[in-house]
């Protein structure tokens, strides 16, 4: 039985500049699915970007009604505790609805979205071909520079040397920089559940 276990948690404010700053949130991915390039991933995202996914899913997926994502108010307070966790549930409920849906799951963006930092411009150009570098190497290159999971790291050493995986190019000059690591989440046991 495929299962894709997938929990928005973790909210943490960020300074963008001295007047602003926004809450992103830890996203982690946990699977057995064949439609996943890494059964375990863990990235930060924030509102807008997934506003930026949910607009690319829908623009490829005419004829699917996708779930709304919790909406956005002009008195969301990034200060308020509910606040913060009431959209950290509308944005998990979004994600779960989404990956339940076969169509949806072959979109790449969705897979950059969840398995690389990269932005909805560096992804956009990925998804595009506009880019040295595939949508599998950006999820390989990721989850090599964000190593927080040695479970899948002694995985692939006990033999599983499938040449895709063992050619990651050391200057594959993947469109983000090396803060994925410092913005980096949490190690989880496969067994956590929401």
């Amino acid at each position: 039985q495929e299962f894709v276990t997938v929990l928005v948690r973790d909210p943490r404010t960020q300074k963008e500049d001295f007047w602003h700053s926004y809450i992103d949130y830890e996203i982690f991915i946990h699977t057995n699915s064949m439609c996943f390039t890494r059964k375990t991933s863990c990235v930060r995202r924030r509102f807008r970007e997934f506003v930026w996914l949910r607009q690319k899913l829908q623009s490829n997926a005419v004829l699917i009604q996708l779930p709304e994502l919790p909406s956005k108010t002009p008195f969301f307070n990034v200060n308020n505790p509910h606040h913060v966790d009431h959209r950290r549930q509308g944005l998990q409920e979004f994600l779960e609805k989404i990956l339940q849906n076969a169509l949806l799951l072959s979109d790449s963006r969705l897979h950059l979205f969840l398995q690389t930092q990269l932005s909805p411009e560096d992804m956009e150009a990925c998804v595009s071909g506009q880019t040295k570098y595939s949508v599998a190497d950006a999820i390989h290159k990721f989850a090599s520079l964000n190593r927080r999971f040695p479970i899948e790291a002694e995985e692939r050493k006990k033999g599983k040397n499938d040449a895709d995986s063992d050619s990651e190019s050391s200057s594959s000059g993947l469109g983000h920089s090396d803060d994925s690591i410092s913005r980096g989440c949490k190690a989880s046991p496969a067994s956590e559940e929401s």
